[in-house]
């Protein structure tokens, strides 16, 4: 990053934001394509540089953040280094929502207005509310698009979206993409679908916009493929699938390739921190943003996860000047890797692991990510969907959805596969649904969970 570039945004000192003349994405773009290859060190520097200005703030106006920082005897000053960051006790969903209106600053400097409020879907069942600033919404736009331009896509083509934040039933239609990508680029069509409509509805509407471009959860692209294959059609013109929103299974990987013939570039977000990481176009590694914010995972102890272990996402946003999420517990995990091959100086995560409810706890006290989502069910039975409940540490709920009915002997192969790679014989319940399983809130659809507390 040129010396000379300094930032006109108050507040943010890396990267450099520029306001006045010069379009604010278009320069952050410019920004970002140099700060991408700095040095590891270089950029957690700069990341600690900024987390200094961002603490001052925030220790002035967030009754909250201050008396975290008191009771850890921290001034923010002293947030230039990693070690004493990680002196700050994590925040927890829980915490956010007992702070309440003392989380948010009374006060942003004038540069970042306006806030608005962003609520999460509370697919945990801890739903929270952060509000966001001009600038940080800046920093989400300059990410996907970062995640676009990553992935070489062309602008020109059809995008087709199935997602929550449509009417079900009502397909929606546009000129263009959309921000960000109009913001800067001439764009094709863009078409949406609320995830909530059937999925027959679904593969017919799909046929019919034949898109260059598909934008969907991993769970939904799952029954798609499925009737992708059992009718042996293909969508011609697509060259690219993006998924969001849920955990990416290795086997739907394998299954776009064989079924569509086309790639997966999964991007990982929340609603309260933004794009946290995307894949790496060379490594299919996920890079985190580091320019908008430092992700630690942790193990249970609290310490740095070593490359290939699986802990907590801990996140910091660096330039939500109404909100200070720092050292936040997202309630995921994931999985930490080397750094990537591609060049880059932005931390890798090799895979995002999901959450601790999806997380099966066996009778004998270990927990493990269950590997049942991958078996092939239908090998044994017409099986179109399938998801697990566990509210007892021997039983679990096996949700079903079926061409026909499962016999007594099905459902004894299928409860097998289950117990063997649970590896334990739990009791099964098999419960039915007609068409659909219901998704959760925000129009999630997670396979496995647990609501054991």
């Amino acid at each position: 990053m040129p010396d000379s570039v300094q930032s006109s945004v108050a507040g943010v000192i890396w990267p450099p934001l520029l306001s006045g003349g010069a379009p604010p994405l278009a320069a952050l773009m410019h920004q970002l394509e140099q700060t991408q290859w700095l040095p590891a060190q270089d950029i957690v520097r700069s990341q600690h540089q900024q987390l200094v200005v961002l603490a001052q703030h925030a220790e002035m106006h967030s009754v909250h953040f201050r008396e975290r920082m008191r009771a850890a005897g921290l001034r923010a000053g002293q947030m230039s280094t990693r070690e004493n960051l990680r002196r700050l006790p994590v925040m927890r969903r829980r915490d956010v929502q007992s702070a309440g209106e003392t989380l948010f600053c009374t006060q942003i400097p004038r540069a970042h207005a306006p806030a608005t409020e962003s609520r999460t879907s509370g697919s945990s069942g801890e739903p929270v509310v952060v509000k966001r600033t001009a600038v940080s919404r800046l920093m989400w736009m300059a990410m996907t698009l970062r995640e676009h331009l990553w992935q070489r896509r062309d602008f020109r083509g059809r995008l087709a979206v199935i997602r929550d934040d449509y009417l079900q039933g009502e397909q929606m239609d546009w000129p263009t993409w959309g921000p960000p990508a109009s913001v800067l680029f001439e764009t094709g069509s863009s078409h949406a679908l609320a995830v909530r409509t059937g999925v027959a509805r679904q593969f017919e509407w799909l046929q019919s916009i034949n898109p260059d471009y598909l934008l969907v959860y991993p769970s939904n692209l799952a029954a798609l493929l499925d009737q992708f294959e059992q009718r042996g059609l293909k969508l011609p013109c697509l060259r690219q699938i993006r998924t969001i929103n849920e955990t990416l299974a290795p086997d739907i990987r394998a299954s776009a390739r064989r079924v569509l013939g086309a790639d997966i570039a999964d991007t990982y977000s929340s609603a309260e921190a933004g794009v946290i990481a995307v894949q790496c176009p060379e490594s299919g590694l996920y890079h985190a943003m580091a320019e908008s914010l430092i992700v630690e995972v942790l193990d249970e102890q609290g310490e740095a996860c070593m490359p290939g272990q699986v802990g907590r996402v801990v996140v910091t946003d660096l330039h939500n000047f109404a909100t200070p999420l720092v050292r936040y517990d997202l309630g995921d995990y994931a999985e930490t890797a080397d750094a990537c091959s591609c060049g880059r100086g932005l931390p890798a995560l090799k895979r995002i692991a999901g959450r601790r409810r999806n997380m099966a706890r066996l009778p004998d006290g270990r927990d493990l990510w269950p590997a049942i989502g991958g078996l092939r069910y239908c090998e044994i039975a017409p099986i179109r969907q399938f998801q697990f409940i566990q509210r007892e540490r021997e039983s679990i709920e096996v949700r079903l959805v079926s061409q026909a009915p499962l016999s007594a002997d099905q459902e004894r192969r299928i409860g097998d596969l289950i117990c063997t790679a649970l590896d334990f014989s739990f009791k099964l319940q098999f419960v039915y649904f007609a068409e659909q399983i219901p998704r959760g809130p925000g129009g999630k659809f997670e396979e496995f969970v647990c609501e054991l507390a």
